[in-house]
């Protein structure tokens, strides 16, 4: 009888150092920009609900509450805050929305509030700015 050898696992390419490096270093700067949004809403009177949230093809960055306002926010850092207000793209928007929906349909205590897409335009140097009640854009 013929023994057959186990075939190897392929082997894969790691990705580039500098691949890895840029990305670490891009979830960090997001990770603290999020942070930094969340102080801001903070002081402004939002209370932070939760962050990072996940679903099916879609995170939100902050989910905040203020009076009868449930605020979906994505927080979007870059060089300018022309920039980063410009950045919001209606397939985003879309996918905002419908995970927005998807969190307050979720939960009862969520359901009465109203719904609201928000973002937090931050660049270096300069002061946060909330835009509320972001459209969709085209």
């Amino acid at each position: 009888m013929i023994e057959r050898l186990p075939r190897p696992a392929p082997i894969r390419p790691p990705k580039a150092a500098w691949r890895q490096a840029k990305g670490g270093t891009a979830f960090r700067s997001g990770h603290a920009a999020e942070w930094i949004a969340a102080v801001f809403l903070m002081a402004k009177g939002y209370q932070v609900l939760g962050f990072r949230l996940k679903g099916r093809g879609n995170e939100i960055d902050l989910l905040a509450r203020r009076g009868r306002v449930l605020a979906v926010v994505e927080v979007k850092r870059r060089a300018t805050l022309e920039a980063a207000t410009l950045s919001l793209k209606p397939t985003q928007f879309d996918r905002l929305r419908a995970a927005g929906e998807a969190v307050r349909r979720n939960r009862p205590a969520l359901q009465p509030l109203e719904l609201r897409i928000d973002m937090v335009a931050l660049a270096p140097g300069r002061f946060p700015r909330h835009l509320r009640g972001v459209e969709r854009g085209g």
